[in-house]
């Protein structure tokens, strides 16, 4: 199991329940974990049979310039779908940390998606069809 990892990327976004908090940017670190075979990039040294991790922090960093969101678990969903659709790992792990809350460290969220991969759903088992 190949992972390349993105380690607290700082960026700044309109992230609030209300309109006052969404007025500015705020400080956001996010992790962003991708589950990827680059071995074959190990091989041949060549970026394009990995992902480009600095692209992905690139892309990031724009991300919120153009956009708000009231919600943090909204952004992390945003940013495990960009990252799916555009770099293609097997899965992304998006950590998320608001520093909104003067009493804690930080405030985060993290959720874990995986690419559908054409002809591989499955239909998930319901409690009684486990009883056959």
């Amino acid at each position: 199991m190949s992972f390349i990892t993105i380690v607290d990327l700082e960026v700044f976004y309109r992230v609030g329940v209300t309109e006052e908090e969404r007025s500015r940017p705020q400080r956001l670190l996010i992790t962003i974990d991708m589950k990827y075979d680059f071995s074959s990039a190990a091989v041949s040294g060549r970026l394009g049979r990995t992902i480009d991790y600095a692209e992905v922090s690139r892309q990031l960093i724009k991300l919120g310039e153009t956009r708000s969101w009231k919600l943090i678990e909204t952004v992390a969903t945003d940013i495990a779908n960009k990252i799916l659709a555009e770099f293609r790992p097997e899965s992304v792990t998006i950590e998320v940390k608001k520093f909104s809350v003067p009493e804690a460290r930080y405030v985060s969220v993290s959720l874990t998606r995986q690419r559908l991969v054409p002809g591989t759903f499955k239909r998930p088992l319901f409690w009684w069809q486990h009883w056959k």
